[in-house]
């Protein structure tokens, strides 16, 4: 399946097409500064040299404002872009827009712009960093 070519804002402020990244893994998650999503977003980072070094860039997407994401980002110093899906278009393209107009804790694995891992439905929100990465070749 073909990621959607969307562009959403970075919490850098940069515009970011998450799709044409030649390796990407996409983790979204449905709140800023909640329990679960903070653990997640935490991890990410702890392993986001690993991911970079096997030629992967992450993205973390919500449906926050992009001001709430760079106060996140801020305060637990995230290396990589936080994109702002505000109004839900991504998620709702990928089936994964709840009806609160949050999105389903889902983290994609990317390939040129192909969707090769989807993960969902894992017990912890932290535990989806690590199977990422075991995935990402």
């Amino acid at each position: 399946m073909k990621f959607p070519e969307l562009e959403l804002t970075a919490h850098t402020g940069e515009i970011v097409a998450p799709a044409r990244a030649p390796k990407a893994v996409v983790y979204f998650f449905p709140k800023a500064f909640t329990t679960g999503c903070t653990r997640e977003t935490i991890r990410f980072n702890e392993l986001y040299d690993k991911f970079r070094e096997k030629g992967y860039e992450v993205f973390g997407v919500s449906t926050d404002s992009v001001e709430t994401l760079k106060k996140f980002a801020e305060k637990y110093g995230v290396r990589f872009k936080l994109l702002s899906d505000k109004g839900g278009r991504l998620a709702s393209q990928l089936g994964i827009l709840r009806p609160t107009g949050t999105a389903e804790r889902v983290t994609y694995i990317l390939n040129g712009g192909e969707v090769v891992h989807v993960l969902r439905g894992l017990k912890s929100a932290d535990e989806h960093a690590d199977r990422a990465l075991e995935l990402a070749k």
